[in-house]
């Protein structure tokens, strides 16, 4: 009967350390090297199923994985041609799929990026505990605020990409490493950057002297918050029997991944009406979320996910996310009709 590869090494070890005694520590070694592949090849050869299949779902997270942006190259963050021709070719041939917007909005009506306490009744609509009402705010605020100081007009405006209202925050940009900044109080815990307050505080003042009510639903929200939110989303869609993967992109598209959600450096601010707390597409018709989209920028702040830029954001249509950068990028980038990404990509 032939022996096997590993059975003729292992005989040869044993005799060469009969054969020659100095030799001894060289075949134990070898003998000890011998056994232990022919244990290991057995063991990899027995479970091969189970070793394929996890190294197949390990190439599929990162080939999957939803940081894999593809209209982004490495040299400026952003396709070089700014066109949305360009870019929506870019997305088209890539490998993300949105998903389809039924989907998503049945879901956002459940759980969205908007939430800062998870608190609803049966019809999906925030309870008081989740609003803030700045009425009592309001009544010390001055009567005229110390307007932000207005550049020197040029041909071609001027930013600084180091301006702490500039700061680029999304999947592909996480929150800066030693990004600093300071709380300050709305009401009981809700808090936001102390440096916005002032021009928010003026907003909401001056929608209610046109007749409209705003009332914030989600201010700051620390790490933990955002993890407990976004892990809430895939596990809600893991339950509707999606797989892990696809859960996490979808989740993706409509909570923003923890490290890197402008909520947590407070510059982020979700805002719906007294009489319309849902937080959908709806908010957009209403006499609020109008106002907002019309006059947000006159007090620094922008529509930060815009309509039809779910392609260049990578987050879904949100009526009610305002982000503030400064009036003077604000114009300019409502003005324009454009998007974060796209203003830095042009004017930074």
């Amino acid at each position: 009967m032939h022996k096997k590869l590993h059975e003729k090494i292992r005989d040869h070890f044993i005799n060469l350390g009969k054969k020659y005694k100095i030799l001894l520590p060289v075949a134990v070694i070898g003998l000890f090297i011998t056994l232990l592949f022919t244990k290991m090849f057995h063991y990899i050869a027995s479970a091969s199923k189970r070793f394929a299949c996890a190294a197949f779902v390990i190439c599929c997270f990162f080939i999957g994985s939803s940081f894999a942006f593809p209209i982004f190259n490495p040299d400026n963050g952003f396709v070089t041609d700014g066109s949305e021709e360009t870019m929506i070719a870019a997305a088209n041939d890539s490998n993300l799929n949105f998903a389809p917007e039924d989907e998503i909005e049945s879901a956002a009506a459940e759980e969205t990026d908007t939430e800062n306490v998870a608190i609803k009744d049966e019809s999906g609509v925030l309870l008081d505990e989740d609003l803030v009402y700045l009425d009592d705010m309001l009544k010390d605020l001055p009567e005229s605020e110390e307007e932000e100081p207005k550049p020197v007009e040029t041909a071609a405006p001027t930013f600084d990409p180091f301006d702490w209202r500039l700061t680029l925050i999304n999947k592909q940009h996480p929150i800066p490493d030693g990004y600093e900044f300071v709380l300050g109080d709305l009401s009981g815990s809700m808090k936001c950057d102390e440096r916005i307050i002032n021009d928010l505080l003026t907003m909401v003042k001056a929608a209610m002297d046109d007749g409209v009510k705003l009332v914030i639903c989600s201010p700051y929200r620390d790490l933990e918050r955002q993890e407990m939110l976004f892990n809430r989303k895939i596990d809600a869609y893991m339950k509707k029997g999606y797989s892990y993967m696809d859960a996490y992109k979808l989740s993706s598209q409509a909570v923003t991944i923890p490290g890197s959600s402008e909520h947590q450096v407070g510059l982020a601010i979700d805002i719906v009406t007294d009489y319309y707390t849902y937080l959908d597409d709806g908010f957009a018709d209403t006499d609020a979320g109008k106002w907002l989209a019309e006059h947000c920028d006159e007090y620094g702040f922008i529509l930060r996910y815009p309509k039809d830029k779910e392609y260049i954001t990578g987050i879904e249509f949100e009526p009610w996310h305002f982000r503030y950068v400064g009036k003077q990028a604000a114009k300019l980038i409502m003005d324009s009709g454009i998007c974060l990404e796209e203003f830095w990509e042009k004017y930074l």
